[in-house]
């Protein structure tokens, strides 16, 4: 659903600069022969990997789960924090899966997306069918950065408060899916006019407000209804326990604070994933790479708020069928073989710090 509300995009004379190079940038032509290199140096890194795949969504899912019930049973406050903080990370990375799913051939890794669905989309209330059909229309050549992405907005020409909006209505992100699945799936079931707006409005996770989905067809109709059915019996059932006692309410808020807490870092990577600098014009391949951002090794916190192959997501933009356990490999030789003149060079940033202070100089000359 819906993770922003309305953000102020009104235009002001202090941004009049970054507008304009934001426009430039827009008609950036593409470098061919960046795309050309790219693609022949990594076509032998195609094919995912089933066995990484698995172990590495289950063990972060065994170690969230283990780490979360630690934080419930934990003695004291600090080991609690300390035991959801893990729990946080390691649950974040398990979802982060759902990333993948939408663009691995689901035969490469066969089972992988129900096995998600039941271990962590149904759990976390975030369903892979939140994903499948919304972001691939990220990468649609023509919708990126445009009113039609439902995963982008100019934020670095926005007003300084859509930033700490943006970071808090996230927190809220746990009740509002508990809503959505307790209460307005059920209602929408009987209600037309309400399961409209629910599918439209409510059933992606994205960042644009005005983006309203289409209705599903075909196979991916049918398994949007079964998935949407499982986590509403869940969150249905996880409340009515809670309220009878069956789930101590202690461990019910520290699930919703750890959820919270995951659903947080994920906004505060998705606020450096990009530069955020086009206003609605369409863009060249080249244009939204240079849009996106690769945060390489050395640094290492990446890997924590990053994980899954997102820290190499300008990269990703250039490859988007690239599987993430390949990602890294990728990068090394692009980087390698090209001039360090290339374009290419210019997509990767020293960490997240720097971003986000780019981004909020960006936003405060608008006052």
């Amino acid at each position: 659903m819906d993770t922003v509300a309305t953000l102020d995009r009104r235009d002001s004379g202090a941004a009049a600069a970054l507008a304009a190079r934001a426009a430039a940038r827009a008609r950036i032509d593409d470098d061919k022969m960046m795309l050309k290199a790219a693609a022949d140096l990594t076509r032998d890194l195609n094919a995912a990997r089933p066995a990484i795949y698995w172990s590495d969504m289950l063990a972060s899912a065994a170690i969230g789960y283990a780490a979360l019930i630690a934080a419930i049973v934990a003695p004291s406050l600090g080991w609690s924090i300390a035991a959801g903080v893990v729990a946080a990370l390691a649950l974040y990375r398990a979802e982060s899966f759902i990333h993948e799913l939408t663009h691995i051939k689901h035969s490469a890794v066969p089972r992988f997306r129900l096995g998600w669905n039941l271990l962590v989309g149904i759990p976390l209330l975030t369903p892979s069918f939140m994903y499948e059909g919304v972001h691939n229309l990220h990468h649609a050549r023509t919708r990126y950065g445009t009113s039609e992405d439902p995963e982008y907005l100019p934020l670095a020409l926005m007003k300084w408060w859509t930033l700490p909006a943006f970071i808090l209505i996230s927190a809220l992100a746990p009740v509002a899916l508990l809503f959505r699945y307790a209460v307005l799936t059920p209602l929408s079931a009987v209600i037309p006019a309400l399961r409209r707006t629910v599918v439209a409005r409510f059933s992606g996770l994205q960042i644009n407000p005005s983006f309203r989905r289409r209705p599903p067809e075909g196979e991916a109709r049918a398994l949007w209804h079964r998935l949407e059915a499982g986590a509403s019996v869940y969150a249905i059932a996880s409340i009515a326990l809670t309220a009878t006692g069956v789930i101590p309410l202690k461990a019910f808020l520290i699930f919703l604070a750890v959820t919270s807490g995951l659903a947080v870092t994920n906004q505060v990577r998705t606020l450096v994933a990009h530069l955020w600098e086009n206003e609605g014009e369409a863009m060249t391949v080249t244009a939204q790479y240079l849009d996106s951002v690769n945060v390489p090794p050395p640094a290492l916190l990446p890997m924590l708020w990053a994980p899954v192959g997102l820290r190499y997501h300008a990269l990703h933009h250039l490859l988007p069928g690239l599987p993430y356990h390949a990602l890294g490999t990728a990068h090394r030789r692009i980087t390698a073989a090209l001039d360090v003149e290339s374009v290419y060079h210019k997509g990767s940033y020293s960490g997240l710090p720097f971003l986000a202070a780019r981004l909020a100089k960006s936003t405060i000359r608008r006052r």
